[in-house]
């Protein structure tokens, strides 16, 4: 019977048969563990080899109105009458931050030890996931104060990823590519007994003190890594958190837990720490029992006024401007407006986001380590853009940034701030579009909740544990 069909229909029907038991065995749960990384790698590596995203630049679409916006908003921006309803919601300081709490007396400082090695880590690695670098360091540095949680109590809270259509442990999250600082602090404050705050300007002094004290620190930096844990097929700059356990003055070193690659207790010299530390401002977060709030504001001293070290950030990104140059001076000049973003100066903000993004463009064809991932992690320029009225630029800084993501456009705060911009001038149905597919990426995200019920929608709901 089979002889009597055509020899293309027959080549046709062999093919399809092998195709369907392909995708049967490939649903196998065992076997899907083991080479859905692969496959998401491999279509990656096309997606790169056909639209690399490292050629991308963007370019401020507004310079021709920079300057009169400046000379017409600048004092303004600089002592806001009414702090922006939005603010209290956007993705840069949190939704629920609470206060900064009354500085302590200054005390006079106890000399530090020459070496520190905090004992009692639990080590926690990134594998059996996706994107899952903060979760698990933020479990390290709960874990160091016993919590009882896991890494995948955390994973569902900061990570909801509702778009996941597995729930299972190895695909929740999958689609979320960072998890920002606020959403791990915030995690903290609301979710267990402990406290934690965040701080940018950050130098070796107050991390050391905090350290010497018995406190681990968090700091979140960018690198050159390999883009997957099981093979080194691509390399290129990303951001990464990293847990601090210790110092060592003699070979000027910190004793580092690194989820990924490098592992626990890994030594890193300090010029080669402050050098990646400088692409994220400096912030570092600190994890602590709720009793020992007043000992750890002691050790922060002048950290533990938020507008101290945002200003202090902001001095050093000034300093780091007069003297670097190529990939460094980039990554000051865009700490240097993220810190304005901090201190509500936005005009400021944008001009610096300018020249970084000017910088960037002129930037060595080194492909491995242009930072075209920057806005998956900070989002200091939809801020200033927005709030200095460039809403095109915001809409065109967010379009290029979610079309140049090779496994598709899934940052919830670049189609919340498109969204934004879109609402502000009058496209009414795109950021209704925008805030949706946000919502359903994040539907934990309240600045995205309260956007789509300003406008009479109503949001999607976080799928249940």
């Amino acid at each position: 019977m089979l002889n009597k069909i055509p020899l293309p229909a027959r080549i046709l029907l062999t093919i399809t048969g092998t195709l369907i038991l392909l995708v049967g065995f490939y649903k196998i749960p065992y076997v899907n563990d083991r080479l859905s990384w692969r496959l998401d790698d491999l279509r990656i590596q096309i997606n790169y080899f056909l639209h690399p995203p490292s050629e991308a630049v963007f370019v401020p679409d507004q310079q021709a109105q920079i300057d009169a916006m400046v000379s017409a908003t600048l004092l303004a921006m600089r002592t806001p009458t009414q702090t922006p309803t939005l603010q209290a919601t956007a993705t840069l300081v949190g939704p629920t931050s609470t206060p900064a709490p009354t500085l302590p007396p200054t005390v006079t400082p106890t000399p530090l030890p020459a070496t520190v090695n905090l004992k009692g880590v639990v080590y926690v690695d990134q594998t059996n996931g996706y994107n899952l670098c903060g979760p698990s360091n933020l479990t390290m540095a709960l874990k160091f104060w016993k919590w009882n949680g896991t890494r995948g109590d955390i994973l569902w809270a900061i990570k909801p990823g509702i778009n996941d259509q597995s729930l299972d442990f190895l695909n929740r999250g999958k689609t979320d590519k960072n998890v920002m600082p606020y959403e791990m602090v915030d995690y903290v404050n609301n979710n267990t007994k402990f406290r934690a705050l965040s701080r940018y300007g950050g130098k070796l002094d107050v991390v050391k003190s905090l350290l010497a004290a018995g406190y681990p620190v968090m700091i979140e930096k960018g690198e050159v890594q390999c883009e997957s844990f099981y093979a080194c097929t691509t390399v290129s700059w990303m951001g990464h958190y990293l847990f601090l356990t210790g110092y060592n003055d003699a070979d000027k070193t910190f004793l580092t837990q690194d989820s990924y690659r490098d592992g626990p207790n890994f030594k890193v010299p300090y010029d080669k720490f402050f050098t990646e530390w400088r692409a994220f401002n400096n912030i570092f977060i600190v994890v602590y029992p709720a009793e020992n709030e007043a000992h750890v504001l002691t050790l922060l001293g002048n950290w533990a006024d938020t507008k101290w070290a945002n200003q202090t950030a902001l001095d050093i990104a000034n300093e780091d401007i007069k003297s670097l140059s190529g990939h460094d001076a980039y990554f000051a000049w865009f700490s240097k407006g993220t810190s304005h973003v901090q201190l509500q100066q936005y005009a400021e903000a944008a001009s610096a986001y300018d020249q970084a993004f000017l910088i960037y463009g002129k930037l060595p064809a080194d492909k491995e380590k242009l930072p075209w991932r920057m806005l998956w992690y900070q989002t200091g320029p939809y801020w200033a853009y927005f709030y200095s009225g460039r809403y095109q630029d915001v809409i065109n800084l967010a379009t290029l940034t979610l079309d140049n993501m090779p496994s598709g456009p899934t940052l919830e705060e670049s189609l919340y701030w498109r969204g934004m911009a879109e609402q502000a001038t009058g496209q009414t149905n795109s950021a209704i579009a925008d805030f949706s597919a946000a919502n359903h990426l994040n539907p934990k995200m309240t600045a995205i909740i309260q956007a789509l019920q300003s406008l009479g929608i109503t949001p999607e709901t976080p799928l249940s544990k």
